[in-house]
């Protein structure tokens, strides 16, 4: 393995994104010949038992009703474009799957040849349904019709250095819920954490801001990885989605961008006082560099505000980093069970289950590896 400290004198991720590139013969991060690049996420999918509950808490969490049904509800930002989130009645609460946009009617044309799946009406536009290799459905859209913008406050003004902005006008800022610009990503963890990258980059022509390796394990290849849309020479956000190996596959968060940090400590105070369950925050990641605030709905799906995140265009290579939980934020506070998932009992089981599960990629090295993680 090549010696990382002459590598830190020319490598170019030094101080940028993480403190090493990657070496000859590890993952590229991207195919070679994608079928498509989708441009974005359109929308999440969830289902709830109980609508109006669910709606009420993404209404204080700052998103707006656009559309009402007995068995849906479609949640909107601020900002023009789709829906960021929809909510359909179901048994019981989880995540369903998400919803990207594609460039071109082409694109899924291209698609449903190579997958051999047809291309149908959604939501006044057209759209191929998949299906990746952890179970979770993922539909590609063309032509959905967009919301006009909402006004939203601008962005603080703060006096930084010698000379200040704001004079004989004080800040306060309300405590009242977010105004959520737009969605920004999902993260999931999956048993088949390998394929499943392969197949997003493969199919949708997502490329790889960052990966994450068990310490130690470098030699096995990555187990987290956070995937950006590639847009070429146009900056995109850091990650659209995260993924991570896991003992169960399943959704772990989603991420809404607001305006600035007054928007995410105000928001959190408001829930707070409405006895929403927080999970962890407020601080700064490393990979992507977001301030951050999660929170539970009552449901415990965890939801976070973010802002300040960061943007790589095409020509941005991966980084490589050791997995840790120390390793997740810059300054805040310490990373929490809550976040983390470690005190729930279903953890120990599905991890036995996994050992003993055909197909997937969780071994015992891969789950010293998680410990190992979660306990730096």
């Amino acid at each position: 393995m090549m010696d990382t400290r002459s590598q830190h004198a020319v490598d170019p991720h030094r101080s940028l994104h993480s403190d090493t590139g990657g070496v000859p013969g590890e993952h590229p991060g991207r195919s070679s010949n994608p079928l498509i690049k989708v441009v974005g996420l359109g929308w999440l999918e969830f289902e709830k038992p109980d609508l109006a509950r669910a709606g009420k808490f993404l209404s204080d969490f700052g998103f707006a009703v656009t559309d009402r049904t007995p068995e849906s509800l479609v949640l909107r930002g601020h900002w023009a474009g789709t829906p960021g989130v929809v909510v359909r009645r179901g048994p019981g609460s989880r995540f369903v799957g998400p919803v990207f946009r594609a460039d071109a009617r082409a694109d899924l044309e291209r698609l449903a040849r190579a997958t051999d799946t047809r291309i149908v009406p959604h939501r006044g536009g057209e759209a191929v349904q998949l299906t990746d290799p952890s179970g979770f459905p993922v539909r590609v859209v063309y032509g959905i019709p967009e919301l006009p913008a909402v006004p939203e406050r601008p962005p603080s003004r703060m006096n930084f250095g010698p000379d200040p902005v704001r004079a004989n006008d004080p800040q306060r800022p309300a405590r009242r819920p977010a105004q959520i610009e737009r969605l920004g990503h999902v993260a999931i963890g999956t048993t088949r954490f390998g394929a499943a990258l392969d197949w997003y980059l493969d199919n949708l022509g997502m490329i790889v801001s960052d990966f994450l390796y068990f310490d130690g394990q470098r030699e096995r290849g990555p187990s987290m990885a956070f995937i950006r849309c590639d847009l070429g020479s146009v900056p995109s956000d850091h990650h659209t989605l995260a993924m991570a190996l896991q003992p169960q596959t399943g959704y772990l968060h989603s991420a809404y961008q607001v305006t600035d940090l007054d928007e995410v400590a105000a928001a959190g105070e408001y829930l707070r006082e409405r006895g929403y369950r927080h999970a962890w925050g407020i601080g700064r990641h490393v990979q992507g560099s977001q301030i951050f605030d999660y929170w539970r709905d009552p449901e415990r799906l965890m939801f976070e505000h973010y802002t300040d995140g960061d943007v790589f265009d095409c020509s941005m290579q991966p980084g490589w980093a050791p997995m840790s939980v120390s390793g997740l934020a810059q300054w805040g506070p310490k990373a929490t069970a809550e976040f983390t998932g470690t005190r729930d009992a279903g953890v120990v089981l599905a991890a036995i289950k996994a050992l003993t599960d055909k197909g997937n990629e969780v071994d015992f090295a891969a789950l010293r590896g998680m410990i190992k993680a979660m306990a730096s």
